[in-house]
């Protein structure tokens, strides 16, 4: 771990990009293959143990997140990806620039408007983590776990989520491809609801 001159988070949205009225999000899914005895990283074969993902928590919640927010309009895409994750998990890394899939985040307070106000399109990536920091701009708000894959999925908020970790697995050659990530959880919860709206995009409630 490596503790750098203290950062501070970007606020506000002075700077934010939006297309039409979606506002413009990018995130990751930070992971990191395990190491053998010798320190060497485990051959992945098929096996989903040999990953482990970086997970953030928020303020009284029990379930936890990916990291991810607002995209500027003074960085590219993976340039604000990376961002999130350092301001909020205390990790850099290497950003696969193939997208795991991007998403419509919808508020809860606008889920019966077929309006895009107050709606997020976010692009979300795979980050092979390289660094941890000691300490990281959102760390009073953000705690960090790495978890299994399997963790993961339970503990996930949302279903673009396991959508997400499903897609890095499935890149990593860890699992069949599947179609969608309902196959993998029986878990459901009432504070969004899933929308399928093409191949690789769904509308949910975030």
């Amino acid at each position: 771990m490596s503790s750098p001159d203290k950062v501070i988070a970007r606020t506000g949205r002075l700077r934010q990009r939006y297309d039409n009225e979606y506002r413009l999000v990018a995130g990751c899914v930070p992971y990191r293959v395990k190491k053998d005895d010798e320190g060497n990283p485990c051959s992945l074969g098929d096996d989903p143990q040999q990953v482990e993902v970086l997970m953030i928590s928020t303020p009284n919640r029990a379930d936890m997140v990916f990291p991810k927010g607002g995209w500027e309009d003074d960085e590219d895409v993976y340039q604000a990806a990376s961002r999130e994750a350092m301001e909020e998990a205390g990790v850099k890394g290497i950003i696969d620039r193939t997208t795991l899939g991007h998403w419509v985040f919808k508020s809860k307070s606008s889920q019966n408007s077929s309006s895009p106000r107050g709606a997020c399109k976010g692009y979300i990536f795979a980050m092979e983590v390289t660094e941890e920091l000691e300490s990281w701009p959102e760390q009073a708000t953000h705690g960090r776990r790495w978890v299994s894959p399997g963790e993961a999925y339970q503990l996930c908020r949302y279903d673009w989520m396991r959508e997400a970790l499903t897609a890095l697995l499935e890149r990593l050659s860890m699992i069949e491809p599947v179609a969608s990530a309902q196959e993998l959880t029986d878990q459901s919860t009432s504070m969004y609801r899933m929308l399928q709206a093409s191949s690789d995009s769904a509308v949910a409630l975030c």
